[in-house]
């Protein structure tokens, strides 16, 4: 069937052989997957749930036993005391905002450590005096840059003070050339944080990274973590919304912040998504290892062309994303054409670069997803600057990924 897609048999052989070669972290992959759904399988059994958690609620979503039910689950699966899974809460930024505006208080200092975060976060912490930011409410941020890819123990003992109220760490690199942060570098930092202060919140940005890994910020001291059901936890079947799971007090107060005070969890419909909620969250493990099949076949392919990925091949994978180091703007912008191109939505459609909120320079974007925007499936998105680097994540189906990376062989002329 890859001839059909005007693939060469020179370029079929060669995917298929490196397949062949990696077969050993696809199988330590399929572990981790294993491990992984049966974990959440037994949160699914022990949670008793039923199909009458399927059923749509309205109005306030009063006594909602399938919302109530569906973070039951999220909790045991993170082995958190509570979650806060809703439709209301839009995107993953969202979910860490809210976190951030919840747990701190005028005075409070909130650091960084492992550099400046997300592009799309800079406006909630005011960097840029945005209007409505944590800024104006006298809420200080600052950082700590990583040193070699890993976290700067005396930098980040110097500026921890009497102010610092939360320490903030994201696992995925966002759009720059860092590797991922490990769970075990965060269990190493969290102990270093908890022995200088015990009452300092940790918050982990997990998107990108669940299920990657048989553990999970919280299994190793992290207080509080947020992400998308649009990415990891939705298996691509959940289609919109954002998760916070942690400490039972600071989720209480997250859920204030959510709806209003005294209210909280206690309101807020999920517009007859329950079961997409759920199925998605059962099937996540499988989406995740495809993508990270999907990672492992492109890093060693491509490494063999003399492109350079983050990760590498035979470096451990701490999410789902790749990045690919182009080197200009025109093979950057086909190669989010091909992703575009082999994708099962919107396959006709062309890719250009635009301003995008959130971002300081123009981005590109390829997601042909039956959920817009479902960094699950097989997407790539780009910055429009230097080194013009491709972050490609995602891949329900595996076969799609090795599809569009034939193709991306054959349209970039790398086998000459």
């Amino acid at each position: 069937m890859y001839k059909h897609f005007g693939i060469s048999e020179n370029v079929i052989n060669k995917v298929c052989n490196a397949e062949k070669e990696v077969s050993d972290i696809f199988l330590a992959i399929d572990r981790i997957c294993e491990e992984n759904q049966l974990k959440v399988l037994k949160a699914f059994i022990d949670s008793k749930v039923s199909e009458s958690h399927f059923v749509e609620s309205t109005g306030y979503g009063y006594n909602d036993i399938g919302r109530d039910k569906i973070e039951e689950v999220y909790s045991k699966v993170f082995n958190t005391e509570a979650a806060l899974v809703r439709q209301q809460i839009v995107s993953g930024t969202h979910a860490i905002s809210l976190a951030l505006f919840a747990l701190t208080r005028p005075g409070d200092n909130i650091l960084s450590i492992n550099g400046l975060p997300y592009d799309t976060l800079s406006a909630t912490l005011g960097l840029n005096n945005e209007p409505s930011s944590l800024k104006e409410y006298n809420i200080s941020f600052d950082n700590v840059d990583l040193i070699n890819n890993n976290f700067d123990i005396d930098g980040i003992g110097k500026k921890i003070n009497a102010n610092t109220k939360l320490i903030m760490i994201q696992r995925s690199r966002g759009y720059s050339e860092r590797k991922p942060i490990s769970v075990n570098q965060i269990k190493e930092v969290i102990s270093y944080v908890k022995s200088i202060r015990k009452d300092i919140i940790v918050l982990v940005d997990n998107c990108y990274g669940e299920f990657v890994n048989t553990i999970e910020p919280t299994d190793v001291g992290a207080d509080i973590i947020c992400g998308s059901l649009i990415k990891n936890p939705g298996g691509g079947l959940a289609k919109s919304g954002g998760y916070i799971a942690g400490k039972q007090d600071l989720i209480e107060k997250c859920s204030y912040r959510l709806t209003a005070p005294g209210i909280g969890n206690e309101v807020g419909v999920n517009f007859n998504q329950n079961r997409n909620i759920l199925q998605g969250l059962y099937m996540a493990p499988i989406a995740v290892a495809n993508a990270l099949k999907i990672v492992t076949l492109y890093s060693y392919v491509l490494n063999g062309y003399n492109i350079d990925t983050i990760p590498m091949y035979n470096e451990s994978l701490d999410d789902i994303v790749i990045a690919i180091k182009l080197g200009d703007e025109e093979k950057l912008t086909k190669f989010c054409n091909i992703i575009q191109n082999t994708s099962p939505v919107d396959s006709y459609l062309k890719p250009m670069s635009n301003d995008m909120p959130g971002y300081d320079s123009k981005v590109i974007m390829a997601a042909g997803c039956f959920v817009s925007g479902a960094s699950i499936e097989l997407s790539c998105d780009a910055p429009i600057r230097e080194p013009f680097m491709a972050f490609m994540q995602g891949g329900l189906s595996y076969y799609q990924g090795k599809l569009a990376l034939m193709k991306a062989i054959e349209e970039l002329k790398l086998c000459k």
